[in-house]
């Protein structure tokens, strides 16, 4: 199973994982053979990539660090949150507990699963960006808090912070979040409003705790001093902030947006992980990437070797060294056999890139052409 850009989605294609809309609702089940009516269904509702069933990987279960219905709980209720803020509800205060319990219920699961790595992303359509992103922010946020031996009750404040990080873009013009081109300076300069935006939303919520409020305010600034809105440098940007505005980063990077296509997750990491003590702590880097796998289950890369191989899993610690299975050989051979290979204890072979969808396909061609000579 790996994820593809449904640009290169083609009938005939199975489904490897349900595509859900915002509120829960399962656009298209697992298992589902794709055909031109669904293909162009999965466009018009904005949805820009799927995960699809390959073969490669079919007695491997690549699991989420959250349960589907806990991800899915959390964005429905961000949606709910923010719309209730937005037109001034009264019932803010009913949606505000609900999202305490969520938040408990990942703080658990993400307790209980401590050996899980980051191996998927969520698939979410453009117009519901900003909720699954939120809830993306706050497990990846809280992942990280774990890694540093964060208590329950720092988890709890880092984790409503991190999912209330951009509550302040419900005053942000539409038009201007989803502006498909780069934004003129005027227009940054409204999108940089929203963190203040956010604090003044939150004073009125006694239920949001001060210190989830300063990740609010401050989940923009930078380390060297270049963020915004006040400009803070090193240790005057809370922890809890710097760890929001590192995995948040990290998150857009990964997700396809309205004016670009997502980075592949290991060229991600690698600007992360080069933002050391100039964008964000370099103390809160490390234990952000041991839960990130550079190349998820599926990737199909070409090793050092020249063979091509599709990745397995990836040991928590051991982001860039993954396990991978043999497709085929230095001379584009399948391998018949089931050979896997784990890259922590083989250092002499390395990942020399990952293949992109139309050299996939090549080497498919390539492959069956000498199966026949």
């Amino acid at each position: 199973m790996r994820r593809v850009s449904l640009q290169h989605v083609k009938p005939g294609m199975k489904v490897g994982r349900p595509v859900l809309n915002s509120n829960g609702q399962v656009l298209l089940n697992a298992g589902v053979i794709l055909n031109e009516r669904y293909i162009a269904r999965l466009k018009l509702l904005g949805i820009p990539s799927l995960y699809i069933d390959d073969g490669f990987l079919p007695d491997i279960q690549v699991d989420d660090v959250i349960s589907c219905e806990t991800r899915m709980k959390a964005v429905k209720q961000v949606k709910e949150l923010l719309k209730a803020h937005s037109m001034s509800l009264g019932n803010s205060a009913t949606e505000m507990e609900k999202v305490y319990s969520t938040i408990n219920d990942i703080i658990d699961q993400l307790l209980n699963n401590n050996k899980l790595m980051v191996e998927l992303s969520d698939i979410r359509s453009l117009d519901d960006y900003v909720f699954a992103h939120s809830v993306n922010v706050c497990v990846l946020a809280l992942m990280t808090g774990i890694s540093l031996g964060y208590e329950r009750p720092k988890l709890f404040h880092l984790g409503m912070g991190a999912l209330l990080h951009d509550i302040g873009k419900i005053f942000i013009p539409k038009e201007i979040l989803n502006k498909p081109g780069a934004l003129t300076e005027e227009e940054y300069n409204v999108v940089k409003k929203h963190p203040e935006y956010g604090l003044e939303i939150l004073k009125k919520n006694p239920q949001v705790s001060s210190l989830s409020r300063l990740v609010v305010y401050q989940h923009h600034e930078r380390f060297c001093g270049s963020g915004y809105p006040q400009g803070l440098k090193d240790s005057e940007i809370h922890e809890f902030a710097q760890i929001t505005g590192m995995v948040d980063m990290y998150d857009a990077l990964t997700a396809d947006r309205v004016y670009r296509k997502a980075f592949p997750p290991h060229e991600a990491y690698e600007m992360i992980a080069g933002s050391g003590d100039y964008l964000f702590a370099f103390h809160i880097i490390q234990p952000f990437l041991a839960n990130i796998a550079a190349y998820p289950a599926g990737t199909v890369v070409e090793l050092s070797t020249r063979e091509v191989a599709v990745v397995v899993r990836t040991r928590k610690g051991f982001s860039l060294y993954p396990r991978v299975r043999l497709l085929y050989d230095r001379t584009r051979k399948p391998v018949t056999d089931l050979i896997e290979i784990e890259l922590s204890e083989h250092r002499n072979v390395v990942i020399s890139r990952v293949l992109g969808e139309v050299e996939l396909m090549t080497a498919e061609q390539e492959a069956g052409n000498k199966n026949k000579q």
